[in-house]
């Protein structure tokens, strides 16, 4: 079992994710905790490297800077298992939660098994730990009734043989399930595999991590092929959770114009703008309401960004999610 984590400039938690990592419930002789360090200019190398002379599950391996994605491809290559397990540089296991991923690989239709990840509550204004709940039951329903359509960056594990090698903007969470599904692979989530992690500290942070996602959803929607040859029951759900979704922020703006225009045809137009001017008098106060209204409203300038300027493989953190 190789376990990869791409850091740049984690010098901050790095120390605390490798404590966490030694501290997994898993055969210490059966692991490999490989830090691939993309381009880090911070102490992130050094601190590693103190923890590699202590233990000899620990390996860095450093690559130029080229992105999350790129940084893993680099990762595999310079492994030999034959299962991977991938999270990010600030987040926390449940000490089982390996051996909770690795099971399901017992099932030889299964190629990726993702856990249950939730954030911390925010002190600030951020209620992204409300969405994530949300986003969580939909994902445990799309495995009950097949595959996923969507991954969970923090904590997931892939087989050697299922592994693929993407366009460097794109991201393993999102396109790797529907991507395995045009291949009659499954992907699962195994809720008993949990993660967590803190969250942007504000919405105005969070909002700047939601534009930079939804840039690269709108790539993925605009490139990736991801209706292709799916099942009729995953192609719905796809349209549903991936393409709705991403689309959420347009579509709003359609139905408030739509609703302006057709005020005067009946109750159910006044009361559908009326809803919607209550939500954005309610989203002038912080809460669930700017929480949505923010995050929603991302995926316009996400696309706008999409167009004018195409999509960077690599990212800055947000602020206070370390």
């Amino acid at each position: 079992m190789t376990f990869v984590v791409a850091a740049h400039d984690e010098a901050l938690v790095i120390g605390r994710r490798l404590e966490n990592l030694l501290a997994l419930d898993y055969p210490p002789h059966k692991l490999e905790i490989l830090i691939v360090s993309d381009g880090s200019t911070d102490r992130t190398d050094d601190l590693v490297e103190a923890f590699a002379a202590d233990d000899m599950r620990v390996r860095l391996f450093r690559v130029p800077r080229g992105g999350k994605t790129a940084a893993q491809d680099h990762a595999v290559r310079a492994s030999s298992s034959e299962v991977l397990a991938f999270s990010d540089a600030n987040t926390h296991w449940r000490p089982d939660a390996l051996r909770m991923l690795v099971r399901n690989f017992a099932d030889p239709d299964v190629a990726y098994v993702c856990g249950r990840h939730f954030y911390e509550q925010a002190e600030g204004t951020n209620r992204e730990w409300l969405y994530a709940r949300f986003e969580g039951w939909l994902r445990r329903n799309e495995s009950r009734i097949g595959s996923i359509t969507g991954g969970v960056g923090p904590i997931y594990a892939v087989r050697r043989a299922d592994y693929l090698e993407l366009d460097p903007r794109l991201g393993h969470d999102v396109v790797f399930p529907y991507l395995l599904a045009q291949r009659g692979r499954r992907s699962i989530v195994d809720p008993e595999a949990v993660a967590w992690e803190k969250p942007a500290r504000d919405v105005a942070d969070e909002y700047g991590r939601k534009l930079r996602m939804f840039e690269h959803s709108w790539l993925i929607l605009f490139r990736g092929s991801m209706l292709r040859r799916q099942r009729p029951l995953h192609l719905v759900a796809l349209v549903s959770h991936r393409h709705l979704r991403y689309a959420s922020g347009p579509l709003h703006f359609v139905l408030l114009a739509t609703s302006a225009r057709l005020v005067r045809g009946g109750p159910v137009y006044r009361g559908a703008l009326a809803a919607q001017v209550a939500l954005l008098l309610a989203a002038l106060r912080p809460g669930v309401a700017r929480y949505y209204v923010v995050v929603t409203w991302a995926t316009v300038p996400a696309l706008l960004n999409y167009f004018r300027a195409g999509v960077s493989p690599v990212w800055e953190k947000a602020e206070g999610s370390r």
